[in-house]
């Protein structure tokens, strides 16, 4: 079970508070522009062994348009409180940080 948030909520959530996001992007995708506070958790490695997340906390899951983190969301709603970004990075107006290496 998961719960669903609009970007533009969520925009302003993390403007208030700290939050747990999860970015479910590739890796390139995700060195190519994230939102700062962001961990990468590919979609594609979420089945690939114990994963480093707390039960108790609550995690904002995001791709590039919302259908990854909603599979991501199933997989992990099952375990953890995940929160389903709607729109994902290509809505995004915040700040975002781009990784060169």
């Amino acid at each position: 079970m998961y719960n669903s948030i609009g970007i533009n909520e969520f925009e302003q959530l993390t403007k208030r508070k700290q939050l747990s996001i999860l970015d479910v992007r590739e890796v390139d995708e995700f060195q190519r522009g994230h939102i700062p506070t962001a961990e990468n958790l590919p979609l594609s490695q979420l089945g690939s062994g114990k994963l480093s997340l707390k039960k108790e906390e609550t995690y904002y899951v995001i791709c590039q348009a919302g259908a990854r983190s909603e599979r991501a969301c199933q997989l992990l709603g099952e375990t953890y409180h995940v929160t389903n970004v709607m729109g994902g990075m290509s809505a995004w107006r915040g700040d975002t940080v781009i990784k060169d290496y």
